[in-house]
């Protein structure tokens, strides 16, 4: 495993009906900076993006934006360390893979879910070994970790599953299962 130097947080551009989830956002993103590591996210400068990139640069973190061209004259941060404008969804995901050491899913919608997906899927396929945490702010991710005991209770993924993984209650918590 390698050192972590950049965290991808893959998030919501949403903020959710709770303003614990950015609270949250806005700690994690406050953390990184503190501890000096980077951040790789999506590029919106609205909801829990928005909120975590704004907290990490306000507090002199360095934070790269990954935004498909689609999407580019919608809502993009500004002040970012760098902003890359890919060709689509599908290079995104793979540019902020490229570009991490490590993950963090904190509340989302259906992308964020897709991105915490394949993340897993690709650990489980052995394509890499970097550490993967969902931030459970407010119990948020326990319905997917049901599904995922589920189908390994089903049969239809190892009991191992599980370690591809971890979960964290506290932003403590999650750098402690970063090992960061």
């Amino acid at each position: 495993m390698r050192e972590i130097q950049t965290l991808c947080v893959y998030c919501g551009a949403s903020s959710g009906h709770d303003a614990a989830f950015t609270d949250h956002a806005r700690a994690l993103g406050a953390a990184c900076a503190a501890r000096g590591l980077g951040i790789v996210y999506g590029g919106g400068g609205v909801g829990l993006m928005g909120s975590v990139a704004d907290a990490a640069l306000a507090d002199g973190g360095r934070v790269v934006g990954v935004i498909p061209r689609s999407m580019e004259a919608e809502v993009p941060a500004t002040g970012l360390t760098e902003l890359v404008v890919v060709d689509d969804m599908h290079a995104r995901k793979r540019t902020m893979f490229e570009l991490a050491d490590a993950f963090v899913s904190l509340p989302g919608g259906l992308g964020t879910l897709d991105e915490t997906i394949e993340v897993l899927t690709w650990r489980q396929l052995g394509l890499h070994d970097r550490p993967i945490v969902l931030a459970n702010r407010e119990g948020y991710w326990d319905p997917l970790v049901s599904l995922i005991d589920h189908v390994v209770a089903t049969g239809f993924a190892h009991g191992d599953t599980e370690d591809l993984y971890a979960v964290a209650s506290s932003i403590e918590d999650l750098f402690d299962k970063l090992g960061a």
